[in-house]
């Protein structure tokens, strides 16, 4: 019988489910997202919720744009520069909105795309997305 439950527990170990890189990166993605969308950016006093959003989000990129200008980064040297390009303007824009000149979307759309990508459904509704 102790055979029988070390088998069994082997295999309950091999069914678990385990995540992806990519399973994560979308999962810190749609946190981050979701947050963003779900504060009233012309709600003055929402303010501190949505500086508190942009930031967290902020911090995402500046993270993603570091991890691909490490030599480990498996990616093709053009979809680097394209996402370095993208922190980049995440940045600007993230500056524009907490001065009041700019509007969050643009920052949910970026996400939301690159969720997309993540899912491997370049025209497919994610989470964040239906739940709007």
């Amino acid at each position: 019988m102790n055979n029988q439950n070390n088998a069994s527990s082997g295999y309950a170990a091999a069914v678990k489910p385990t995540r992806t890189d990519r399973g994560m990166e979308y999962k810190i993605f749609a946190r981050v997202t979701h947050r963003m969308k779900s504060v009233d950016e012309t709600d003055r006093a929402s303010f501190p919720e949505l500086a508190k959003a942009v930031a967290e989000n902020s911090r995402l990129w500046a993270a993603l744009a570091e991890d691909l200008m490490s030599e480990e980064n498996k990616l093709s040297d053009e979809m680097k520069g394209q996402l370095i390009s993208l922190a980049m303007f995440v940045a600007r824009h993230t500056h524009a909105v907490l001065s009041g000149r700019e509007s969050v979307e643009p920052l949910i759309d970026i996400n939301t795309s690159i969720m997309r990508g993540l899912r491997g459904n370049g025209g497919g509704k994610s989470s964040v997305e239906a739940a709007a």
